[in-house]
């Protein structure tokens, strides 16, 4: 059963503010709360996204929206624009969220994911706004101690955009409980895949991808030369990595079953957005060469440091109280990767017009 089955209309909050909405889950999220009949703001700077997503959103949605172009670390004008709008609730993802990266560039990260949700926070007090969902990560546990990793598990980040996460979910807690009228929730993904099945809308990495999904992607379209399998020794069902992949359009409608949740409920908490099953590197080649019908180059290395043999989530606690679980498999996330990946062979860069994707 779909969340707009569970929560019919108009149950949704009629206006949202969404940041970093054009990027890949963003524009997603975005295109589901059109659906649900929400006006919808996106603040986005664009600085890892493109205006083209929003554009497509619009067509598939079949009705428009507001968008500005704000950097959250610029406090004026995203406290004007959240005054001028005043969104019932807020989600927000923007922020950067490379890890290696930040790692090269911690402050960077610190000022734009941490300072940056400073300012929304304050411009939402300045607006008596008073609900936010906010997309956290799975980095904020860091090294297992168990598994499948569930909400309780010790927060541990071991990068600086795992720490930014954590930073931010801290802040956000404390700014909710501070008042009995707030609430907020903060999502931690797993790992994101696939794109919209109409292939309009979908993941548009910068440069070499840092996911497997999409760069065992180019590799198949032959952008890239082969995938490297980063060790093949781990104690897993065939030595290499596993990791619990999610489905995009899963992942957007986990936003709007928070969102009916934040409607009448205080307090904050922080919810795991996962399958609960994994697969390993291995195992997502095979399914992509099932998505795209022929054999995908590959070639084992080392492990690499720091690289772990399993990361899994418990969605239990997403079913419990959001009323939502993963409905979509690997090879749902792989052939709609497929169909974005041929219909967009260089994302969102090479802009053709929406009849040609269609």
């Amino acid at each position: 059963m779909s969340v707009r089955e569970e929560h019919p209309l108009p149950a949704v909050p009629n206006r949202i503010v969404v940041t970093g909405g054009a990027g890949y889950i963003g524009s997603h999220t975005v295109l589901e709360l059109l659906k649900c009949g929400a006006e919808v703001c996106v603040i986005d700077n664009f600085s890892n996204s493109s205006p083209e997503a929003l554009k497509r959103v619009e067509t598939l949605a079949g009705r428009g929206f507001q968008v500005e172009d704000i950097d959250i670390r610029n406090v004026n004008p995203l406290t004007a624009l959240i005054d001028q709008f005043q969104p019932d609730a807020v989600i927000h993802f923007a922020g950067l969220k490379a890890v290696g990266e930040s790692v090269a560039s911690p402050l960077r990260y610190y000022e734009n994911n941490v300072s940056g949700s400073i300012n929304l926070l304050s411009a939402m007090e300045a607006a008596n706004c008073n609900r936010i969902i906010f997309s956290s990560s799975a980095t904020v546990y860091g090294e297992a101690q168990y598994l499948p990793l569930d909400e309780v598990h010790p927060i541990s980040p071991t990068n600086p955009y795992g720490q930014t996460k954590a930073m931010v979910e801290n802040i956000i807690s404390d700014w909710v409980v501070s008042s009995a009228e707030r609430a907020g929730i903060s999502l931690r993904y797993f790992n994101p895949v696939g794109a919209h099945g109409s292939g309009m809308i979908g993941e548009d990495p910068l440069g070499i991808p840092n996911n497997l999904v999409p760069y065992v992607a180019q590799v198949a379209l032959g952008v890239l030369d082969e995938v490297q399998v980063f060790g093949n020794d781990f104690g897993t069902r065939d030595g290499t990595g596993e990791r619990d992949y999610i489905h995009v359009e899963d992942l957007a409608t986990g936003h709007l079953s928070a969102l009916y949740y934040l409607l009448d409920h205080q307090g904050y908490d922080a919810i795991n957005l996962g399958t609960g099953h994994g697969s390993t590197v291995l195992e997502v080649i095979t399914a992509y060469e099932e998505a795209c019908g022929h054999k995908i180059a590959k070639r084992i290395v080392d492990r690499r440091e720091g690289d772990t043999a399993s990361s899994l989530a418990d969605p239990r606690k997403a079913e419990t109280v959001l009323g939502w679980k993963a409905t979509k498999l690997l090879a749902d996330g792989c052939r709609s990767s497929w169909l974005w990946q041929t219909n967009n062979p260089a994302g969102y860069q090479r802009v053709v017009s929406i009849d040609e994707v269609l």
